[in-house]
């Protein structure tokens, strides 16, 4: 019976290795290249050649602009960006604020806060719509940016304060103790020394926020459902919209071409700051 060498092993488990993470790329990639691929082809050649490749000579370009106008994409996407931008600077500066209280003091009942935030964790989000809904009405913040951006907020900060919990306590004291002796005030040796170390782990929760939000469709549509709200709705209900663009026809080519759209900011923000996102979740694992 042969005998396999130890420099074999190696090589063969490379190898599945290497082919188990071609094949998972390819499972990733081909997704979005076919949906790219579909958003530049018109309805009959999506039903005639479903997974063929678009005719280079035919190339749809208008279903973008269609969707833009008459789709009122462009009014959507300004929505998204407006409130995601909001949550995701409001949950990061004060997600990080909490955090740097909650693992550089020590005073009564700092564990128990800790874990009352952390217990935000534990409340789907489905069960707590219900009060949600009528809490915010007898608030008057049905149907605005307001209401949906206080909601999204909430919902965000106790991931945010877990995530960023762990990476504060994973940088060094003395350094925070080093600009007090130095005459820093508390605030400025958190603003000026502490979230600049602690910039990977606030990347982190960025992208994680953004993701949540900018993707987010559930509460949008609890929240801005009503008389009025149709120039406040973000690209999600947009994209569930696009099917009545048409006289309730489902235009797939727009469809698909709007889903373009709400996908490759997602995207973008990825490849971007994807270092700082392997960097901050690796970094901030550690015991709570």
């Amino acid at each position: 019976m042969a005998h396999r060498y130890p420099g074999q092993r190696i090589a063969i488990t490379r190898l599945i290795i290497f082919l188990g993470l071609v094949t998972y790329a390819i499972m990733v990639v081909y997704p979005m290249f076919w949906v790219l691929c579909t958003s530049l082809k018109s309805n009959k050649d999506i039903f005639l050649d479903p997974f063929g490749l678009p005719s280079m000579g035919d190339l749809q370009w208008s279903n973008y602009a269609q969707v833009w106008t008459a789709g009122s994409f462009g009014n959507y996407f300004f929505n998204s960006v407006i409130i995601t931008s909001l949550t995701v600077l409001a949950v990061v500066l004060l997600s990080a604020m909490a955090a740097h209280l909650l693992s550089r003091f020590v005073f009564w009942g700092c564990r128990a806060l800790l874990f009352y935030f952390l217990a935000g964790l534990m409340v789907p989000i489905h069960l707590s719509i219900v009060p949600l809904f009528f809490e915010m009405r007898a608030l008057g913040l049905l149907n605005s940016r307001l209401g949906l951006w206080l909601a999204y907020v909430a919902f965000s900060l106790p991931f945010a304060i877990f995530i960023l919990t762990g990476f504060f306590r994973s940088l060094p004291v003395s350094l925070h103790e080093s600009a007090r002796v130095d005459g820093a005030g508390e605030f400025r040796a958190f603003w000026h020394v502490m979230m600049p170390l602690a910039r990977p782990g606030m990347v982190t929760v960025a992208i994680f926020t953004f993701l949540g939000t900018w993707n987010e469709f559930f509460m949008a549509f609890m929240f801005l459902s009503g008389e009025g709200s149709q120039r406040l709705r973000t690209l999600p209900l947009g994209l569930a919209n696009i099917t009545i663009v048409s006289q309730y026809s489902s235009d797939w080519s727009l469809a698909f071409a709007g889903l373009v759209v709400v996908v490759l900011p997602t995207l973008g923000m990825y490849l971007l700051l994807q270092k700082q996102l392997s960097q901050g979740v690796t970094v901030g694992a550690v015991k709570i």
